[in-house]
């Protein structure tokens, strides 16, 4: 039985209600179970009624993460490897129908984007492109991966189209580790209105990827929500019961929720249910609360200085100095720049008067503009230690003596 059959018989609409309508007393009782919440004390933990209770909820949320994760916290930088799709997502910078300037990299200048990274101290590296067959073919993403293994690179992570567990065994066997899919909302309704076009329309398909990577043997699998779609606190509980399932089905793998919330894009979409900072900050206790070994990412989408107030508060991941573009960092595969409508290439970019490459088109606007380096100093000036690689491939490789 996948995760689609239980969370068709979930009953989100009672702990919807719950999450709107609970009292202190229920959020009083969930704060007292300890290390054994449901989703029924998550959903109370971020209704209104918790919000006095946040200071409370923070200084535990806290003491769990330091417990269990120390003072530290996780450092990584996406590469993007492509901007084509054939999915038409309304709210997505590289949406099929977006006029935009596209490319896709070719292995070698993937790996200039990395080692531009590894200068900068990254030893993981998440790899990103749209989902276009033609463009990012299976034995295109084992090549990146492969050559990223081969150049050292301890810690490589996909965010891809979802695929069959057969192919992603290629890619693991490669040197990829992690597995990183947002469902991005959990409401079908809303899910098929923002999906118009192409394999991602298939939202149980989407929902049973992370099953599918477990698989193919993966040690680390990465869900979230793409918050704004729809309501907050509807798509937090849709998640929570997703990251409980696959923490009892897929024990193997280490499991991340990520919060990413909308940011502005080609295309121009604006979030129909934006959640305040406050919310999140109360997102992030509740789900410490709940899930005390469960890994909380938070990238660039947000402020420097919400990033800085949420690190203590329960997050473990965060991206720095990133990009959201194919070449962004070093300008490769700017030479194969070219414009597409619905799908189709109009013209090809030509080299600015000033000589300079034009750039493909980011996938969002990033709100976190610092550096690597000031990032991890920030970390340390907080009193927490950045890790740029916390394993080693040696260490799960069997050796002969």
């Amino acid at each position: 039985m996948s995760f689609v059959s239980v969370f068709n018989e979930l009953p989100l609409a009672d702990l919807a209600k719950l999450a709107e309508r609970a009292t202190a007393v229920d959020v009083e009782r969930a704060l007292a179970r300890g290390a054994h919440r449901s989703l029924s004390d998550f959903a109370a933990l971020i209704s209104p009624a918790a919000t006095p209770f946040l200071e409370v909820m923070a200084r535990e949320s806290h003491a769990l993460t330091v417990k269990h994760f120390g003072k530290a916290m996780r450092l990584f930088a996406p590469v993007y490897l492509s901007n084509e799709c054939i999915n038409n997502c309304k709210y997505c910078g590289f949406s099929r129908d977006n006029s935009v300037l596209r490319t896709t990299l070719t292995v070698e200048q993937a790996m200039t984007e990395t080692r531009h990274l590894v200068a900068e101290g990254f030893r993981n590296i998440l790899l990103v492109a749209g989902e276009h067959p033609k463009f990012v073919s299976n034995s295109y993403l084992c090549d990146c991966v492969a050559a990223l293994h081969a150049a050292g690179v301890p810690s490589i992570s996909i965010e891809v189209g979802p695929l069959e567990t057969d192919d992603y065994r290629p890619m693991v066997a490669a040197g990829c580790e992690g597995l990183v899919v947002y469902q991005e909302t959990y409401n079908r309704d809303v899910y098929r209105e923002m999906h118009t076009a192409g394999p991602k329309k298939d939202f149980d398909w989407r929902l049973e990827t992370p099953e599918r990577g477990c698989a193919a043997g993966f040690r680390r699998l990465g869900i979230g929500a793409l918050i704004g779609l729809w309501k907050w606190r509807e798509e937090a509980i849709a998640v929570a019961a997703h990251a409980e399932y696959l923490l009892k089905k897929c024990w193997r793998a280490q499991l991340t929720v990520s919060l990413p919330r909308l940011r502005p894009a080609a295309g121009e979409f604006e979030p129909r249910h934006p959640m305040t900072d406050r919310e999140m900050a109360q997102f992030v206790c509740a789900l410490r609360l709940t899930f005390p070994h469960v890994g909380l990412v938070l990238s660039t989408r947000e402020s420097p200085w919400l990033r800085d107030g949420l690190i203590p508060l329960g997050v473990t991941q965060m991206s720095a100095g990133s990009h959201t573009e194919p070449g962004g960092y070093t300008g490769a595969g700017s030479e194969t720049l070219h414009r597409t409508e619905h799908g189709k290439i109009v013209e090809v970019a030509a080299i600015s008067s000033e000589g300079e490459h034009c750039c493909a088109t980011e996938q969002f606007v990033i709100a976190d503009m610092r550096s690597a380096a000031e990032v991890a100093a920030k970390l340390r000036s907080l009193g927490y230690e950045p890790v740029w690689k916390d394993w080693d491939p040696a260490l799960s490789e069997s050796t002969v003596p």
